[in-house]
């Protein structure tokens, strides 16, 4: 039972003041929020480039690659594979001094002595934004491959008939096409970039010296281990429920369809002065 009935409680004596001391006083926090951030941009950045560009390659109708589901499976399939499994596989990549990586880096000539990799913050950093690239990209490929395929076929052929490259159809029929799932993998890797724990927490503890430590690595800390600050844990989570709120609005804002919102709005002005019309007659 320890840690679930602290002595004494105190119940909203101060209301703001675990805030406080997270946002204020406590360097943790602040430091697991840039690196969530860091790690989650370093990972969807090549993870949507790399999705789009397979898609393109997938749905041309002109390339007709040959074995797509073979493909498929193969490139989705790091998603399938669990998280202990690959924490426990790039723990071993990366061992030093005696690893696969350091043994090829040494026989092609780019290294004299072995690198402890897992020790420097940036390469350990590198190292989990690739692990997260290289488990979702194949699914978000999967869901930008099914977005396509729901495309009216007649506009690609309209496009074919009026003599549109395949560089010109991708840009101005595929990809606004495209919006809404967009959208949807833009927001839910956003919510599952800011809520990452498996990997950090099963690769490195959120070390070295805190340079994996996410967000959710930190609530469970605070939470589970050492003073068991379930306060603490609990105003973490609310500031991140927050911030993916915001952040999740600010993506809808950006990614609506202005064409539409101007028609809307339009209709509402018409809509009004015909009120006002009537009203005067």
């Amino acid at each position: 039972m320890k840690g679930i009935i602290p002595k004494p409680v105190h119940i909203l004596d101060n209301p703001f003041e675990n805030f406080r001391e997270l946002i204020v006083n406590n360097v943790s926090f602040r430091q697991s929020l840039s690196n969530t951030f860091l790690i989650w941009i370093l990972n969807f950045i090549p993870q949507i480039a790399l999705a789009l560009l397979l898609t393109a390659w997938f749905t041309n109708q002109r390339l007709k690659v040959r074995g797509q589901g073979a493909f498929k499976v193969l490139l989705y399939m790091p998603n399938i594979i669990t998280a202990s499994t690959i924490a426990v596989l790039f723990n071993a990549l990366f061992s030093y001094p005696v690893g696969p990586m350091n043994s090829i880096l040494h026989e092609l000539g780019f290294i004299d002595n072995p690198v402890n990799f897992l020790q420097d913050k940036t390469t350990a950093r590198g190292i989990v934004a690739f692990i997260q690239f290289w488990m979702w990209y194949g699914n978000t490929m999967i869901v930008l491959i099914a977005g396509v395929l729901g495309i009216n076929p007649a506009l690609f052929e309209a496009a074919s008939i009026d003599g549109a490259n395949g560089y010109q159809t991708f840009f101005r029929i595929t990809l606004p096409s495209l919006r809404p799932i967009l959208l949807f993998s833009l927001t839910t890797s956003l919510i599952g970039g800011l809520q990452m724990f498996d990997i950090p927490q099963l690769f490195l503890g959120g070390g070295p010296d805190n340079g994996t430590l996410t967000t959710s690595v930190f609530i469970y800390g605070q939470a589970f281990k050492g003073s068991y600050l379930y306060n603490r844990a609990a105003a973490a989570s609310m500031i991140l429920f927050v911030i993916a709120a915001v952040l999740s609005a600010v993506l809808f804002y950006i990614m609506r369809d202005r064409d539409a919102a101007k028609l809307k709005k339009e209709e509402k002005r018409i809509k009004k002065a015909a009120k006002l019309a009537s009203k005067g007659a």
